[in-house]
């Protein structure tokens, strides 16, 4: 392993923030030096997380205000709502600091497009042409020397892992793409308090939202399956879903097939192209993921299934939205940029039955 690295934390408060300080806390090639949080400053991290009373007894959250300590980090986890890394990423970045954003700020190399989607004006545009895409499982060689990484956002990691090895292969008709997804709640954010977040409002209920390509990371999938495909406009039908449950995602894409496959062949092709990649499962014909199979871990369980009637796949993809589909995804990252092994404290087992 590289020689340990000196790491922070922004935006350390929220989940994915969380998650982060969690699974930092037992990589043993870091040093996890600052977690900043305007909301905790000055109180210690088992104040917002009582979990990690075992494992940063003695950390506490610092302030915006300690910003020159940042520059002294190796890497910096920027993992705060849209609209700020934009504004810190190019100081560290000058400072050679090397950057992992959370926010949607570094996912489009397009900086216009982001003003289209999040209605702001990108301050850094420059930055976008650098930042890598980071979905490791198709990008990791660029990663590798990346200063800048825009982590995806969690239902198109879920939906990118399924597509890939079919798009990959000239399989589907990439202008036939239909996602339907369900999130957890916390996908949403820990500062999320609108009423549609309330116990008694989700609580025992399914409700779709931002549908008709509405939602955010519509775009974001389109633009990841144009720079697979070479394809300039791939438009994708994609509809989420918030289900009443705190984590995990699932993905069910549905695509036409250009000519006949049976199940058994793709699963063999998934198999094949996932062979060297640690965090991606691929189930066994007859068998689908579930969401508790992937909780708390940051891997992906992939199954699928050809309906000879229509010639359509019909895949499932499932992933624990705040490690895989977030803070996990995040330290992959850090890992192929710091020449760790790419499961470098990432080894958790997932999933929890009764």
């Amino acid at each position: 392993m590289s020689e340990q690295k000196k790491v922070a934390v922004v935006g350390a408060s929220g989940y994915a923030g969380g998650e982060l300080l969690r699974i930092l806390s037992r990589h043993q090639g870091v040093e996890l030096a600052i977690a900043v949080s305007e909301t905790y400053a000055g109180k210690p991290i088992t104040a917002s997380f009582p979990n990690l009373a075992g494992h940063l007894p003695q950390m506490r959250f610092s302030s915006y205000g300690d910003g020159l300590e940042l520059l002294s980090c190796d890497v910096v986890f920027l993992a705060q709502e849209n609209g700020k890394a934009m504004h810190l990423a190019p100081g560290l970045i000058e400072a050679g600091c090397k950057v992992v954003d959370l926010s949607a700020d570094f996912r489009f190399r397009d900086h216009t497009k982001y003003e289209e989607i999040y209605k702001t004006t990108h301050v850094s545009p420059e930055l976008n042409q650098a930042a890598v895409y980071g979905l490791p499982e198709l990008f990791a060689e660029q990663i590798k020397t990346a200063q800048l990484v825009g982590n995806p956002g969690c239902y198109p990691t879920a939906s990118l892992l399924a597509l890939a090895p079919l798009i990959e292969n000239d399989l589907i008709d990439p202008l036939q793409i239909i996602i339907d997804a369900k999130s957890g709640v916390s996908g949403a954010g820990r500062a999320k308090f609108g009423l549609d977040y309330h116990f008694a409002e989700i609580n025992e209920s399914v409700t779709a939202y931002n549908i008709s390509g509405k939602h955010r990371h519509t775009p974001e999938i389109e633009a990841a399956l144009s720079v697979m495909t070479g394809i300039k406009e791939i438009p994708i039908t994609f509809t989420p879903h918030l289900i009443p449950i705190t984590r995990g995602m699932l993905s069910t894409v549905y695509a036409k097939l250009t000519r006949t496959n049976s199940t058994e062949d793709l699963l063999e092709m998934y198999q094949s192209r996932y062979t060297t990649s640690s965090f991606v499962v691929i189930s066994k014909e007859g068998t689908l993921p579930a969401t508790k199979h992937t909780l708390g871990s940051n891997r992906c369980h992939i199954g699928l299934s050809v309906d000879n009637r229509t010639n359509r796949v019909t895949v499932i993809s499932v992933i624990d939205n705040l490690v895989k589909g977030a803070a996990g995804q995040a330290v992959q990252n850090l890992n192929l940029m710091c020449g760790f092994e790419e499961t470098a404290g990432l080894l958790e087992v997932g999933g929890i039955f009764p």
